[in-house]
């Protein structure tokens, strides 16, 4: 028990109730929102939450970031209840849980770190994109058209549609969430840091439609444990889809990628124990199979929820525990809360969630030193908009790759003319990706004198290469021209 549980101080204590209170109070209006943006019951984002804390915050791996549902990975559960129903949420997670242990366990955990950084903020670009432009139809009160491309394209006609009582009440309360959450931060002293600026805009909220009487729809709840699913085994016949398949793939990539790489950012805030990356996979995969035991949303580690706590003061993992307690015992003690909150409140704090999520400010210095890095994160957050998750990500990692190959097997040709013969010297890496220059280069040169290549600078020689050099050689011999192959052992 001591490995899970850590010991206290009596000071080390206070600090971590003080900072789980916190965590709960920035956590109560994302967990709703999620669940409500996801398409599924508000409960079910709380029971999540209270996983995350109770089950990944007593695990090891990070002692201070905080888990439960996530805004990156809205979009993707949304299209995936849409397409197959609740029904196939349970499965969906637990599968994922299932997987994230077994690559933890074969010490994969650390390789999740080797994605391109590109590629996630692309990936989390695309993500805000697409959650904003749904969100914007929730906050007025209209039903969005369907993915992210046919929302976005609606958005213009949207504007124009936002008449009615109803509709300019429900679009009041979502932009005053979005001003509240924006200007409560910059407001002087600690209360900004001790009561959160999402609470604060939900709060206001139920304040104003309850004294202004404003039409604006309400958050419908069903109860903790009507939504509830329980996963069976027969359950998994479902994963004979391979669509459904390709779903958990995505779950598993992108919420293993986002733990992992919040995990990274919280060690940097703190100088406390730093990550154990498998540690950590197990934990989320544990938390994310007990969620998709009880159809709950899949979790990852967040880092807006992390950095709450860690600012707030927090030194051990009982911070994270406690906060899962405070979310059972409101989910528990006062759900009546929930049927207070308005839609277009939540919808608003979403708006206000996805826009964090594109890197504004990390664009242009990006693209004035690293503009192949540049072009991944828009092709990947374009692939996200016009495709889906899955593929945008998968394409983004395909030109990272393609991208890492390219400057890696730069190669030098050096050509040394003499009366008797021309020498080509070739240095670096030669590979497929060069063969046009290589070939272009030789094929140049004129044919008197004779050409010689030299291979033995080379660090690496691909068998594509070898072989076309090979050819290039033998033609050359063919007509009369001997093309003789120095050493290159060097290059094997």
């Amino acid at each position: 028990m001591s490995s899970t549980l850590p010991r206290l101080r009596p000071d080390a204590l206070s600090r971590d109730v003080l900072a789980s209170v916190v965590v709960f109070l920035v956590a109560v209006p994302l967990c709703v929102g999620i669940a409500v943006a996801s398409g599924v019951p508000a409960e079910l984002g709380l029971v999540t939450g209270i996983i995350g804390g109770l089950v990944a915050g007593a695990m090891p791996g990070s002692s201070l970031q905080v888990s439960g549902p996530a805004a990156g990975l809205t979009v993707l559960v949304y299209e995936a209840v849409t397409t197959h129903g609740t029904v196939a949420l349970g499965i969906l997670v637990l599968t994922t849980g299932l997987l994230q242990v077994g690559l933890a366990l074969v010490g994969f955990g650390r390789w999740f770190r080797a994605i391109s950084t590109a590629v996630v903020h692309g990936m989390l670009a695309g993500i805000g994109l697409v959650l904003i432009s749904g969100q914007l139809y929730a906050m007025s009160g209209a039903t969005a058209p369907g993915n992210g491309l046919d929302n976005l394209a609606g958005l213009p006609g949207l504007f124009t549609r936002i008449t009615g009582e109803e509709a300019l009440s429900s679009t009041s309360i979502g932009v005053g969430a979005i001003a509240v959450i924006t200007l409560w931060k910059r407001l002087p002293g600690r209360l900004p840091e001790l009561v959160p600026g999402p609470l604060v805009a939900v709060g206001l909220a139920i304040a104003a439609v309850s004294l202004f009487d404003l039409p604006a729809a309400t958050i419908e709840v069903r109860g903790l444990l009507d939504s509830l699913r329980l996963t069976g085994l027969h359950d998994f016949v479902l994963l004979a889809n391979l669509e459904l398949l390709g779903v958990v793939l995505a779950f598993t990539l992108i919420a293993s990628a986002e733990s992992l790489f919040s995990a990274t950012a919280v060690d940097r805030m703190h100088d406390g124990p730093r990550t154990h990356y498998n540690k950590e996979l197990i934990a989320q995969g544990a938390g994310n199979t007990l969620c998709g035991l009880v159809g709950a949303l899949p979790m990852t580690a967040v880092i807006v929820r992390s950095a709450a706590n860690v600012q707030a003061g927090a030194r051990t993992k009982a911070s994270r525990i406690l906060h899962g307690v405070w979310l059972l015992l409101f989910a528990t003690l006062f759900p009546a809360v929930l049927s207070l909150i308005p839609v277009s409140a939540l919808a608003g704090i979403l708006v206000h969630a996805g826009a964090k999520l594109i890197p504004v400010t990390t664009i242009r210095p990006l693209w004035r030193d690293h503009r192949g890095e540049t072009v991944i994160l828009v092709v990947t957050a374009l692939a996200i908009i016009l495709t889906d998750m899955f593929t945008g990500v998968l394409l983004g990692i395909g030109l990272a790759v393609v991208k890492t190959a390219w400057e890696t097997s730069a190669v030098h040709l050096d050509v040394d003319k003499r009366d008797d013969r021309t020498t080509v010297a070739l240095s670096g890496s030669a590979t497929f990706l060069r063969l046009p220059l290589i070939l272009d280069t030789l094929e140049a040169l004129p044919k008197d004198p004779p050409v010689e290549l030299d291979l033995s600078r080379l660090r690496h020689l691909d068998h594509a290469c070898r072989t076309a050099l090979a050819a290039w050689s033998k033609y050359n011999s063919t007509v009369g021209f001997p093309v003789p192959v120095r050493d290159c052992t060097r290059a094997r």
